[in-house]
């Protein structure tokens, strides 16, 4: 009496399983990571709100970072907040108060928080440039961005500090 031999069906039950269970391992890692930020194209949207002076949220979720600008710092954690940069943030405000901008992108799209990189219009004025003017902001001219805004800037800046403005004011010389 031979016995037939019949392989067994238990390792590829168990192969099946463990890669059904690696299956189910990745899709959970991809629940716990962060949605992508909303796409961003040139044109008009609604603001959700004011960051800081050169921070903005729109209302669908993309966050900004003006291009070619740093304000003082109000919201960095664990930190104060910075000489001029409560007046940067309600300059922004309030010169954004109708709740809509007009985005304008360069080469560089997006920076290492994700942020979309952004020049800031309402009509005909750029909010970049006029933080500037206002002595409520330095120019960052080493990025990769366009050299006619780097020009504009860099002229902005130096009206500012020509008049003392803001952060180029007496009190603030050597800051």
């Amino acid at each position: 009496m031979s016995r037939r031999f019949r392989p067994s069906r238990r390792p590829t039950a168990l192969v099946a399983l463990l890669l059904l269970g690696l299956v189910a391992l990745r899709l959970g890692q991809g629940c716990l990571l962060e949605p992508a930020p909303q796409a961003v194209a040139e044109g008009t949207y609604r603001l959700q709100r004011v960051v800081d002076g050169d921070t903005l949220l729109l209302e669908n979720g993309a966050r900004l970072r003006l291009i070619g600008v740093d304000t003082p710092e109000t919201v960095k954690e664990d930190s104060p907040v910075e000489p001029w940069g409560s007046e940067a943030s309600a300059f922004s405000k309030e010169f954004l108060s109708a709740g809509e901008v007009r985005l304008q992108l360069d080469r560089e799209r997006v920076d290492q928080y994700d942020r979309f990189l952004v020049y800031a219009w309402v009509g005909e004025r750029l909010l970049n440039e006029e933080l500037l003017r206002a002595g409520l902001a330095r120019a960052r001219l080493g990025f990769n961005y366009s050299e006619s805004f780097k020009r504009r800037f860099r002229a902005a800046e130096a009206e500012a500090r020509d008049a003392r403005r803001g952060i180029w004011s007496r009190q603030n010389v050597g800051n």
